[in-house]
């Protein structure tokens, strides 16, 4: 299934069906009266986060999404059905922007929530609605209401307990393979990684959480350089992040800032998280070269890495346990108090 994060669609809500004009005319009721039914309401366009989704490819092929007409009234007061709705499925994580891209309408970030994007409209009164004293056989009735249109903009943003950053070649797809039962694409070229990719680590039954490969970036990359920090957006909301340094590299100290600048220069809380950093690929590396560049590392970013290896495995299991701790954090289930890391406890005791 291909990826896609950003789709634009045009959606309207159904009009209302009009009132009848009718007229009871039966035998032996001289005086029957008017009795035009009312026309029913037009349908309504709702949002849903649906469970088991991850791409909005599904907007690519449909773009235009209109509830259906109410029915409109009928004679012996007959009204009409309301008009069917439309119930548009995205992923959890999505968020419904206004035509210019910029003003939030709603997020999507519970699954199940659902949200009414557009009202229908109301159906007409019949003929009956409008008889009285003054007015025994009125002649006409209300048609029925417009529905409301407009065009919005669907982005997600994939929820992940832990994010993956670094430059692009610098094993974050060879490490995503090893921590967990996804399958990148890894290839010995930088930019291999286009698209960000989810995947579930089971530490243990009960040790559970997603971890996101976003594709790499490069030097420049707030002004759009490369691709750009638009896939930055799928780690907002995690927990914390993974920084993996490439150890084959000459300078890794100079990666690291990199990384760090293009953090910053993104904003929305990125540079804030917690940050584990880990120096990758040590499979490579002699005894002396890890000391070396995990002395730098230490230097510029004032933390010891840890040391990985996603294609021998080599420290893998550590990093993820490190990982796990910080996603525990953020759950509630492990509290700081006097500096010191809690266990909390469960509300009214364990329960199985």
């Amino acid at each position: 299934m291909k990826f896609l994060d950003q789709a634009k669609i045009y959606i309207r809500s159904g009009n209302g069906g009009a009132g009848a004009v009718s007229f009871r005319r039966e035998k032996f009721i001289p005086n029957g009266g008017p009795d035009g039914g009312d026309g029913g309401n037009g349908g309504n366009v709702w949002i849903t986060a649906a469970e088991g989704l991850n791409t909005l490819i599904d907007f690519r092929y449909q773009q235009h999404f209109k509830a259906a007409t109410g029915t409109h009234g009928m004679g012996r007061q007959m009204h009409g059905a309301k008009g069917e709705d439309v119930i548009l499925k995205v992923p959890v994580g999505t968020q419904v922007l206004d035509d210019d891209k910029e003003t939030v309408l709603l997020d999507m970030d519970v699954a199940g929530k659902t949200e009414m994007l557009l009202k229908g409209g109301n159906g007409g009164w019949g003929n009956v609605r409008f008889k009285g004293p003054q007015n025994q056989a009125p002649k006409y009735a209300n048609p029925g209401q417009e529905g409301q249109e407009r065009w919005i903009w669907l982005r997600l943003k994939l929820i992940a307990d832990v994010g993956l950053a670094g430059l692009p070649n610098a094993g974050k797809s060879t490490f995503l393979a090893a921590a967990s039962a996804a399958k990148p694409k890894i290839a010995d070229y930088p930019f291999t990684t286009l698209v960000p990719n989810l995947g579930m680590v089971d530490l243990s039954p009960t040790e559970r959480f997603v971890i996101a490969d976003i594709p790499g970036l490069i030097e420049g990359a707030n002004e759009g350089a490369g691709l750009g920090t638009r896939f930055l957006g799928h780690v907002e909301r995690s927990a914390s992040l993974i920084h993996l340094i490439d150890g084959t590299q000459e300078d890794v100290a100079e990666a690291y800032r990199i990384i760090r600048h293009e953090l910053d220069a993104y904003g929305a809380g990125l540079a804030d998280k917690t940050e584990i950093l880990a120096l990758n690929k040590i499979d490579a590396l002699t005894p002396e070269a890890r000391e070396e560049k995990s002395a730098a590392l230490e230097a510029v970013a004032g933390r010891r890495p840890m040391l990985v290896s996603g294609v021998s495995g080599e420290g893998v299991t550590d990093l993820l346990r490190a990982a796990w701790n910080e996603v525990r954090k953020t759950r509630g289930d492990i509290v700081m108090v006097d500096d010191e890391e809690t266990v909390a406890d469960t509300p009214g005791g364990w329960q199985p």
